[in-house]
This record gives structure tokens, C-alpha cells and sequence, in this order.
């Protein structure tokens, strides 16, 4: 029993790595997408769910003592309908959310699940659970925002917006109910050994382990992001400075469009810069890529909704560096960028 527990610790660790470093997409990810048209956001969708391991832990949280067909609909159902809602107008309506905000809160989500399958609200807090159905249903809005924050990490077509998001949110039902239909297999399998019961409390004491490892996990990255743009991000560039910018581009985002611009750097170069927009606000994320990476890893050095932004930064790492700026207006918006530094133009 005692190697056991172990590997359950291992299992739960390996997991949550996972998930903590499964944000971002890499060069290669969004050219397939943009390459592979609407269906490949179907597959994308699907494999989304599919590696999100803290959804799908929510799900067998959910089902873990379902026994009927009904019940189970019932319950799958509000979960699926909470987050379709808040996947496809997030994503719509661009409401952007810190992503690891909201996988701590997704976290949670699974531990409180577990919680209530272990009867904690009657043993320890001495009250009764609150209504399943309804916090199925609220917790499965808030998962709808961590899809959404996945989702608009990609390049949207913005002729096609609505399609590319129904089509995202398809794959992700599908994917589900992959999943889902294993689950049942095992559960149904397990059910009529003896074993079921005492490892019944050690399952549901093993996903309450993993929500919690994995909240204080992204707590961790939360902080150490905002640590490591405090400690990248240098002073604004003077007056002085400003006159002396090496390269301007001028840049149109139609409605719902995004652009990236990116130069190539060594590490502990310099590059500062000032971008203004007309005719709307944007979202921004001024970050840097290692070379080389595979893993879609990217650091965030500032990132805001506004009209304007300055600043400059020294490259913690040798890779891009450079401007993410998405359009959710219905407007056109033109950014003109000025910037210099010690870099090599990609664009």
C-alpha cells in the first residue's frame, strides 16, 4: 500500500507539470492552424480536452458515483452547457482572463468536487452540500473560461469568428465524450469488484491531492510571472531615446484581427519601443520565445488592453522578442510601432 500512495504522488506530480506547462502555442502550432483551416480548430478542440487533465478530472469527479444513464446525462450536460456558454461569448466578445487565475480556479474546482464525493460537507463542515446540479453548472462557466483563454491564443479568422469558436467548443465535446466513454468503462468494470469502495475514498483523496497541488502551482506561476516582468522590464526610453528610433512599421488590424511582430535577439540585448493605435483599443503581449523551443513556452514581459504602450526590456534569453496585438473591435485599428535595440529583423 505504501508503494501505492507513492506512485499516486508520482502520478498526481507528473500530471499537474503538465498542465502548468501546457499554456502557449508555439510558430509552428498557429501555422498549422492557419494552414489546416476551420476543421483543424475540430481536432484542436479535441485534443485540447483530451490533454486538459484538469477538466477531465472535474468530469470523472462528476460521474465517479453515477450509476444510471439519466444521471449521468443530466449532470454531463449542465457541465457541458456551462462551459459552451462562457467559451463561446468570452470568446466572441474577447474577455480576456489570466489564464492562471483561472486554472487555479479550475483547480479548486476539482478538489471541491472530490470534497463532495467524500461526503465533506456532512462530516466535517456538519451541513448539507450545496445543490449539485447548480454548482456543476457554475463551475462548468468558470471551465468555460479557461477555454476561451486557450482558444484566443489562436489566430482567429475574423471572417469566420463565429464558426471557428463552434467548431473549437464541437471538438471539445467530442473529445470529451471520448473520454467520458472510457471513464464509464472503468468505473462500471470497477464497481463490481469488492475493491471498489475503500479505493473509491483513496481515488477521490487522490484528485482532492492533485486540485490542490496544482492551485498552489499556478499560485507559483501567477507570482513568478509577474516577478519575471518586474525583473525584465527596464525604465521607459527618455526623450532623447525616442528620437533615435531605428526602425518604424505601420500596421492595420481589421475587426477581430490579430498581428505578431517579432525581432531576433541575443540574450541581455536592449530593445526599447513605443506603439500608439488609431481608432481602437487592443489587447497586447510584448514577450519573448527561446530558440530552439518546442515545448510553445513564451514569457510575458507586459501585457494590458490600451491604445498605447511604451518600453523597453533586456532579453532574459537568446530567441524573438516582439508584439502581440489582437483587434476586438469592429473597427480598424493602425498601430504605428517604433522601436530599436540590438536585433536582427525577422518581418
Amino acid at each position: 500500500m505504501k508503494n501505492f500512495y507513492a506512485f499516486l504522488l508520482v502520478l498526481i506530480g507528473l500530471v499537474c507539470s503538465q498542465l502548468v506547462f501546457s499554456h502557449g502555442m508555439s510558430e509552428e502550432e498557429k501555422q498549422a492552424i492557419i494552414e489546416g483551416g476551420n476543421l483543424s480548430y475540430l481536432w484542436l478542440g479535441a485534443t485540447h480536452m483530451l490533454s486538459g487533465y484538469d477538466h477531465l478530472a472535474f468530469v470523472f469527479g462528476i460521474v465517479f458515483f453515477l450509476k444510471s444513464f439519466r444521471d449521468i446525462a443530466k449532470y454531463v450536460t449542465a457541465f457541458t452547457l456551462g462551459h459552451s456558454v462562457t467559451l463561446i461569448l468570452a470568446t466572441y466578445q474577447g474577455i480576456q482572463i489570466n489564464y492562471y487565475l483561472i486554472d487555479a480556479v479550475i483547480a479548486l474546482s476539482v478538489t471541491y468536487i472530490a470534497f463532495t464525493n467524500l461526503g465533506g460537507f456532512q462530516k466535517y463542515l456538519k451541513i448539507e452540500a450545496p445543490n449539485m446540479l447548480a454548482m456543476i453548472t457554475g463551475l462548468g462557466l468558470i471551465h468555460g473560461f479557461g477555454l476561451s483563454t486557450r482558444l484566443q491564443e489562436l489566430p482567429l479568422d475574423a471572417a469566420n469568428l463565429l464558426l471557428n469558436i463552434v467548431t473549437f467548443n464541437l471538438g471539445i465535446e467530442l473529445g470529451q465524450l471520448a473520454a467520458l466513454a472510457v471513464m464509464l468503462m472503468i468505473l462500471h468494470m470497477w464497481r463490481e469488484r469488492e475493491s471498489f469502495r475503500p479505493f473509491s475514498r483513496l481515488a477521490n483523496s487522490g484528485l482532492m491531492a492533485m486540485g490542490l497541488l496544482l492551485f498552489l502551482m499556478q499560485l507559483h506561476d501567477y507570482s513568478h510571472a509577474s516577478d519575471s516582468t518586474a525583473a525584465t522590464t527596464v525604465t521607459l526610453p527618455t526623450e532623447a531615446e525616442s528620437r533615435e528610433w531605428q526602425d518604424v512599421v505601420v500596421i492595420e488590424l481589421p475587426p477581430q484581427g490579430y498581428k505578431e511582430y517579432k525581432v531576433m535577439q541575443a540574450k541581455g540585448k536592449l530593445l526599447a519601443y513605443e506603439w500608439n493605435a488609431e481608432g481602437g483599443t487592443l489587447y497586447y503581449d510584448f514577450h519573448g520565445e527561446p530558440a530552439g523551443d518546442k515545448t510553445g513556452f513564451f514569457q510575458s514581459y507586459k501585457i494590458g488592453t490600451d491604445t498605447s504602450a511604451s518600453g523597453a526590456v533586456t532579453t532574459p534569453f537568446a530567441g524573438t522578442h516582439g508584439w502581440y496585438w489582437k483587434n476586438n473591435s469592429g473597427n480598424t485599428v493602425k498601430i504605428t510601432l517604433n522601436f530599436r535595440g540590438d536585433y536582427i529583423l525577422m518581418q
